[in-house]
């Protein structure tokens, strides 16, 4: 089991924890990794795009002329897709994109993104997280005592809303309860800072 050490809000050392190996300590496997952040994207696209089709779009009521005699090609309506202002022939339509991978497929990319961050020592565990009021002032301190600089994830045990809205105003900082943890959130931050309740909720859930 690899250790690491446990730091309280001010970057003192306080002790350490042992992360389990099923969690931790994995050997990444990135083509899974990609095949989850493709799957998560797609989920989070609105697919609220439209265009009017030919019987959708206004006019066209009449034949535009006869349909012997002119000269010209026959028409029927001036709707038609090959007309200026027609409907629109395939074109995109509300829909959703998401689809769902295999629940082993989706843990196992869970796992490796943590283990990656583990691997590269981009992995915090602080002892606990929180705050009396919501005040973005102390969560600013808090990121100059550890010394994190770039964007990061914290992840604590359950939902604490104090510790959410005091980081909601800071840019690249994002808090999840450790229920809410992604591979998207993992991949996306350079780091990830997690108590060590968190830690011990994930272990149970994951190992």
């Amino acid at each position: 089991m690899a250790k690491v050490k446990v730091v309280n809000l001010t970057g003192a050392e306080v002790g350490e924890i042992e992360l389990s190996d099923k969690v931790f300590g994995i050997e990444p496997n990135e083509s899974v990794l990609f095949e989850a952040i493709i799957a998560q994207r797609a989920s989070l696209r609105q697919g609220n795009h439209k265009v009017k089709g030919r019987s959708e779009v206004s006019g066209g009521g009449r034949k535009p002329w006869r349909q012997k005699g002119t000269g010209r090609a026959r028409q029927g309506s001036i709707r038609s897709p090959q007309w200026r202002g027609g409907g629109i022939v395939f074109g995109p339509v509300p829909r959703s994109y998401s689809y769902k991978l295999p629940k082993k497929v989706r843990r196992l990319a869970l796992l490796s993104a943590l283990s990656s961050k583990v691997r590269e020592e981009s992995f915090v565990v602080v002892d606990a997280l929180s705050f009396d009021a919501p005040k973005t002032k102390d969560f600013a301190k808090v990121l100059k005592d550890l010394s994190i600089a770039k964007k990061a994830l914290f992840v604590t045990a359950d939902l604490d809303e104090n510790v959410a809205l005091s980081a909601r105003n800071l840019a690249g900082i994002t808090v999840v309860p450790a229920s809410g943890i992604n591979v998207l959130d993992l991949v996306g931050h350079d780091q990830v800072v997690m108590t060590k309740a968190a830690v011990e909720k994930v272990e149970e859930v994951l190992g």
